[in-house]
């Protein structure tokens, strides 16, 4: 559904080679961004949320964090926290620019899928 290194990851979370945790926030964010930045009817943001949801583990973060200014980004911060994620993986420049946080690193999708292989 969202083809390349995004869709090797998501395969490998269907396939329990990696564990992903998303938030209500976030699957809200990407159902906005699907529709406002490229138009997507709403079935098919239905089907790419449903999709996401059923692979991922559902974390409720309990922490505010106000690290950077976009705070849409702050939302992803919160949600790796309360997931003890390992990794944060993201095309976004500002959470890229950060590198670590709490000891989470922040990798590229290709970054990401060089250390499945």
């Amino acid at each position: 559904m969202f083809g390349g290194r995004p869709e090797v990851l998501l395969l490998a979370a269907r396939g329990g080679q990696i564990r992903l945790v998303t938030s209500p926030q976030i699957l809200a964010e990407l159902a906005f961004i699907l529709k406002d930045k490229f138009g997507w009817a709403d079935e098919d943001i239905l089907e790419a949320i449903l999709a996401v949801g059923h692979h991922a583990d559902l974390v409720k973060p309990r922490q505010k964090i106000t690290v950077l200014d976009d705070d849409p980004d702050n939302r992803i911060l919160e949600c790796a926290v309360e997931g003890k994620a390992d990794y944060i993986v993201s095309g976004d420049r500002h959470l890229l620019d950060l590198k670590n946080y709490a000891g989470i690193r922040i990798l590229r999708a290709s970054e990401a899928v060089s250390k499945l292989k």
